[in-house]
This record gives structure tokens, sequence and C-alpha cells, in this order.
């Protein structure tokens, strides 16, 4: 399988990186970012090839990566699918916004390609997703990191944001990919409280979930990337195990 990354960032770099190993079946070939050089760097370590407009990669993969921002879906995905290509989503809090996840989704439909949205940052969304096949009554999510994660400064625990997963979205977009795949899941928005705290060093993501199944919790404590603190190891490594598990003949879980 032939893939394409748009957006040379953290994410991208970890999985160019698992490639570079010997660890990834794929191939990996072609590498595209706003920033060039971004994309050169990625590119040159496994011989792949750098583009400076995205429609130069298209026809020579079969799947796209999409690791950019939350205006990259809306903007460059739709082409993609329309062209029969399959493409992993990494900003999903883009498809908070259920008008373009229904418009992706039927553009997929017509060309029989494939949407696919990693589970992030957080642990328990199999379950979760089970779940959502009965009634979910509730969800919440708690997230806390450490101010500079959050573009702040402040020497004491701060709440800088509670209410709908949506408006966290509008206002975070860096940072509550979680909330859009939370209230992805659970088909219904989530509640966030969102927490700078200066006395952690990990980004920690806190989920609640009651339905007619019971009811569920999580904590999650994840290690940032060195190159982003914005975005957790966990986040990359969701991604790399999605792409390897399209190539099994054995799955376990959803």
């Amino acid at each position: 399988m032939t893939v394409g990354i748009i957006g040379c960032g953290a994410i991208a770099s970890m999985i160019t990186d698992f490639a570079l190993e010997g660890k990834l079946d794929v191939d990996l070939k072609f590498f595209y970012d706003q920033d060039i050089e971004k994309a050169e760097n990625l590119s040159s370590k496994v011989d792949g090839k750098t583009v400076t407009n995205v429609n130069d990669m298209v026809d020579h993969v079969d799947m796209v990566i999409e690791a950019a921002s939350q205006q990259a879906v809306g903007k460059i995905v739709p082409p993609i699918l329309k062209r029969g290509k399959d493409v992993i989503i990494m900003s999903v809090g883009a498809l908070i916004d259920l008008d373009l996840k229904n418009h992706l989704e039927n553009i997929a439909l017509e060309n029989k390609s494939r949407i696919y949205t990693p589970s992030g940052a957080i642990v328990g969304l199999d379950g979760i997703k089970a779940a959502s096949i009965g009634n979910i009554t509730e969800v919440n999510l708690v997230t806390r990191k450490p101010p500079e994660s959050l573009g702040i400064s402040t020497d004491k625990e701060t709440v800088l944001y509670e209410g709908k997963a949506s408006e966290a979205v509008r206002k975070f977009p860096m940072n509550m990919n979680v909330a859009a795949t939370l209230s992805i899941a659970c088909n219904m928005e989530t509640n966030v409280k969102i927490i700078a705290d200066p006395e952690i060093q990990h980004n920690c993501h806190e989920v609640h979930v009651v339905g007619d199944f019971g009811e569920l919790r999580t904590t999650t404590q994840n290690r940032r990337c060195n190159t982003n603190p914005k975005t957790s190891v966990l986040a990359a490594y969701s991604a790399i195990k999605l792409l390897k598990s399209l190539n099994e003949n054995s799955r376990i879980g959803t």
C-alpha cells in the first residue's frame, strides 16, 4: 500500500520513523507541507518524494494521511475522496461539524473510498463505541495539560473552559481532538472541562461515560511529543496501529 502524508509535523515524523525502522508495512512515498523544508526532511528519510501540490500525490497513492489542521480537512480531503482514495484524518476536531462529516461520508460512499479516524490520545474507545449501540446518557471529559501545551503561562491551576465539545474544539483547535473523537463515538456531544495545571508533566484525559450498559471511567496520562507539546505520543501510535491493522488478518476490538 502506497501512502502520502499531508502535514509533516510531530505525528508525521513518528510515522516516518517507524517506516524507516521497518516496523510499518507500507510504502510511505509522498510528503506535503506548507513548510516545504519539513516535507523535504521527512521524505529524505525514506527516499520519498516532496510535492508542492497535494494533487501531485493523489493519483499515485492508495491512502492519504491528513495530519495538518482542521482547515485542511474541509479543503483538501474532499478532492482526495472524490478520486477514490482512502484517508486517515488526524485532525478529528473538524468532524465535530456534522455538516462537514456527513459531506465527507457521502463523497466516500459515492466514490468507494474510506475515511479512518484513529482513537487518538485516549484509551477505552472500543468500549465506548460498543456502549453506543445502546443508550448513552452522559459523556464527560476533563483534560489537564501543562500551561505551555495550551499556549498560556500560569503558576496556578486554571480552568480555561467548561462547556460543550463543539465550542471547546473551536476555541482550542490544536488541543481538543479528543473531545471530538468522544462525541463522534458516543453520538452525542461531550461535556468538556479544560484545565491548565503547572504541577503536571503529562497531557491527562479523564473520561466518564454513563448509559444503559453501566458506567466507565478511564484516565490517560500521555507523554508529549518532543517536537510538539500539544501532541501526545499515543495519538501518533494510534495512527501507526491503524496503518498496521489494515494489513492484519486477525483483529481484536471494534
